[in-house]
């Protein structure tokens, strides 16, 4: 065996494959690169651009459009250097191209337009790729089948071509499904479908539920422009007011006096149903006012700034002709008229002692209440024994716990307690009007006589004249006032 050989590289192998490369690069230099070529360019003639008015003159210029494989450059970028136009809407979002582009990854521009299928076979295909058509505002999720059930063709929306649209093709389709709906939708929003339709439907499973203002009632069967009268876009839409009176303001019998809250009092049931709640008023119903119709306190159709004080409604019903004012509910509750509890505590007279458990009859005599006098004397006649000398200073001497035993607290100018634990009884036996010493002292009127006349007093029964402090002596500071 010859061990110089390297396997199947023996020299007329290495000189038999040197000649079939020669060859092979002899026929694709004759053939102008038709051999690496998958098939046929385009020749169909457009704009000129650059000098070239189709793809078929740069059969012979692969570089042209593919780029080599060391190269970073892609065959998008290369399309680019020819199509310029498409270079401007690359970096505009609101084109065509520019939305398809902004997908990341963004497709090659050979996916929607092949080459080498011929010298009449179009450049744009999109059948052949899943188009992203929601990225150019309108979704064909609710457009895959027409009516027939036969699949949707590009064609059956752009009869022009793909580059054009005509808002006349929704109309015209919708209308053969439902010319009465579409005459009416069409009346109402007008003939700008895409301004309101993205191709998803969101209307066709719409329900006014998922709303903040759910139709109930006679709401149920309004058309839309009832309530959406010119709004032509979603936005507008939602802005319609959910406000009553943006809507009934001139069917308001009312002439806006109770405002525009409505629903306050009414339900869309219908305008004759309502259902007031009273409790949001200054004026809660309580009591028997809970069953009083309403036209008795809002006489005439008058609600807006009627009264809440009580004797707007019962001053012909007060027996007690205006006596004690206006006040009603310092007595009476919404409960009832006989169930009168009045808090004495509020009035300049509190009741207190033996006064609380007193008729309110025996003060109030007559079925008079205002202007009953709160001084004592007025109930409690003066005892004859006290003959006119206090006059009406009752609480000098007496509380409200009881009449007796009472404790005098006025000015008295003989000192109280003098003599030990003594009543006023002790020194007025027989009235306040007079006074005598004798109930305490031993003296006996005789001795006391005698003694004072050889002092040469003879007024001596008016002890408090010479003892106003109760001393003997009263000149010399004091004596033993008992001897």
């Amino acid at each position: 065996m010859n061990q110089n050989r390297l396997g199947c590289l023996s020299p007329l192998a290495l000189l038999g494959a040197g000649f079939t490369l020669l060859l092979i690069l002899f026929f694709a230099w004759s053939g102008g690169n038709a051999l690496f070529s998958p098939g046929g360019l385009n020749a169909q003639p457009g704009q000129s651009l650059g000098g070239v008015t189709s793809h078929a003159s740069l059969a012979e210029n692969c570089a042209a459009c593919h780029p080599a494989y060391w190269q970073a450059e892609t065959m998008s970028e290369r399309c680019l250097v020819c199509h310029t136009n498409i270079q401007a809407d690359w970096t505009n979002p609101q084109s065509l191209h520019g939305v398809i582009l902004s997908r990341t990854p963004a497709p090659e521009c050979r996916a929607c337009h092949p080459e080498h299928r011929g010298a009449e076979a179009p450049l744009t295909l999109l059948t052949e790729i899943d188009f992203p058509h929601e990225v150019v505002g309108f979704s064909l999720a609710r457009h895959t089948r027409q009516a027939n059930s036969s699949l949707f063709a590009c064609a059956d929306c752009h009869p022009s071509g793909i580059a054009s649209f005509s808002i006349s093709t929704c109309a015209e389709c919708h209308t053969g499904l439902d010319a009465v709906f579409m005459q009416s939708h069409q009346s109402q929003f007008g003939e700008a479908c895409l301004a309101c339709h993205d191709g998803a439907d969101r209307y066709g499973d719409f329900s006014h539920s998922q709303t903040d203002f759910p139709l109930t009632g006679k709401h149920t069967p309004l058309e839309c422009s009832s309530c959406h009268a010119g709004a032509r876009t979603p936005q507008q839409l939602q802005e319609t007011s959910l406000a009553c009176e943006s809507c009934h303001a001139s069917a308001d019998p009312h002439e806006g006096r109770y405002g525009n809250a409505c629903g306050v009092c009414h339900s869309p049931e219908g305008w004759q149903t309502t259902i007031f709640d009273h409790s949001l008023a200054s004026f809660p119903l309580e009591g028997s006012h809970t069953q009083v119709a309403c036209q008795d306190c809002h006489q005439n159709g008058v609600y807006l700034g009627t009264p809440t004080d009580c004797y707007s409604c019962h001053r012909e019903q007060d027996e007690h002709n205006g006596q004690y004012g206006a006040q009603c509910q310092d007595c009476h509750n919404t409960t009832s008229w006989e169930d009168a509890t009045f808090d004495h505590n509020l009035s300049n007279f509190p009741l207190t002692g033996a006064h609380t458990s007193v008729l309110c009859a025996d003060c109030h005599q007559n079925g008079v209440f205002a202007g009953t006098a709160a001084e004592c004397y007025a109930c409690h006649a003066e005892p004859a024994f006290n003959a006119g000398l206090f006059g009406s200073a009752c609480a000098d001497c007496h509380t409200t716990t009881a009449w007796s035993p009472a404790q005098y607290n006025g000015a008295h100018t003989f000192p109280l307690g003098h003599g030990g634990g003594t009543t006023c009884a002790t020194c007025h036996p027989s009235g306040f009007v007079s006074y005598t010493c004798y109930g305490c002292h031993e003296h006996d009127p005789a001795s006391v006589r005698s003694e004072h006349l050889e002092e040469g007093i003879s007024n001596f029964e008016n002890c408090v004249s010479c003892h106003p402090t109760g001393q003997e002596d009263e000149a010399e500071g004091g004596g033993d006032d008992d001897d």
